[in-house]
């Protein structure tokens, strides 16, 4: 797949902390790219560097296969975490004024900015002041003015931070529609929940390194870990009695009368044999494999190994059923 934007060993230090450490990554054109990681890992100084906000110490951007420099600033829309606008002034003036600052004509920034606004149910805030909108609906305001220009590459810092589900949906069902007209889509955050519904392509940073990166899928697939999730009744004896040495008991708990376990096929297996192996001594109920999500492979990845194989823990919720 081509890329649209490419970081390489990019290297950025202040006084006695450094934000990051020999980063390079590959955005695809036409994707949304998860920029991932917790709080401090370094996301928003890459974002700043790829804004031109900061240089990087080390390194560069290569951005539409040439050096990243001042021309290459109309192409980019930021969204910022850190959200602003001029509070006193009326919401239609305002996002007039700064899509001016885009390049757009005043006449096509009116026509395009009232599409918006009816789609965003914005309308009513029109000649309202900026201060009488409610945080939600500023936040809709600069997504709006982000995206008006249509600019290739479009970086969203945390963009459903402050929104309810209905509109964090909204925001979703155009993030997912500006990618399929051709836009490429940075999307940071620390909140992996909606990672695995709109990314393509992630990356991992944390504490300043990049710890994986890679399609989601395939990063998924890569870290399955040949566990099967079972729920079993009428026994005839003990699980750990009913299982042999190709397949490893992870834990077991009661669940409404019936059973549920977590069992890894060991290497070279096939999951036909355990189903075998049950079925003479249970009743088998449900069978799903167990595939980490990208917050277990997170944890993974930082702590070495994945929450739900620990024993004693409580049934997982991120871990997910394949398919």
């Amino acid at each position: 797949m081509e890329t649209l934007l490419r970081a390489e060993h990019i290297t950025k230090e202040y006084t006695h902390h450094k934000a990051l450490d020999d980063v390079s990554m590959h955005v695809p054109r036409q994707s949304i790219f998860g920029l991932l990681g917790p709080n401090g890992a370094g996301k928003t100084t890459l974002i700043r560097i790829v804004n031109q906000i900061i240089a990087p110490d080390r390194g560069q951007i290569i951005f539409h296969g040439e050096p990243l420099g001042p021309e290459h600033v109309q192409q980019i829309g930021y969204l910022p975490e850190e959200r602003g606008l001029y509070k006193k002034m009326k919401v239609g003036e305002q996002a007039i004024y700064l899509a001016r600052l885009k390049g757009i004509s005043a006449s096509d920034a009116r026509s395009q900015l009232r599409e918006w606004f009816d789609k965003f149910d914005l309308m009513p805030w029109w000649n309202k002041k900026v201060e009488e909108l409610s945080k939600g609906m500023q936040q809709k305001v600069q997504f709006i003015i982000t995206v008006l220009h249509k600019p290739s590459l479009l970086i969203f810092d945390e963009p459903f931070s402050g929104f309810d589900p209905i509109n964090v949906n909204l925001l979703k069902e155009e993030i997912l529609h500006l990618r399929d007209e051709g836009a490429t889509i940075i999307f940071s955050t620390h909140n992996m929940g909606s990672v695995e519904e709109i990314c393509d392509h992630i990356v991992l940073i944390d504490n300043a390194k990049k710890l994986l990166e890679g399609n989601v899928g395939q990063i998924r697939k890569d870290h399955a870990r040949q566990i099967y999730q079972v729920e079993l009744d009428h026994l005839k004896k003990p699980l750990e009695e009913i299982l042999d040495g190709r397949f490893e008991l992870i834990r077991a708990w009661d669940h409404d009368g019936s059973l549920k376990a977590r069992i890894r096929i060991k290497k070279g297996i096939q999951v036909n044999e355990l189903i075998g192996q049950l079925i003479p001594s249970a009743g088998l109920l449900s069978f799903h494999e167990l595939t980490p999500g990208m917050n277990d492979i997170f944890i993974k990845q930082v702590t070495g190994s994945y929450p739900q194989e620990k024993s004693g823990n409580k049934p997982a919720q991120a871990f997910q059923a394949a398919g």
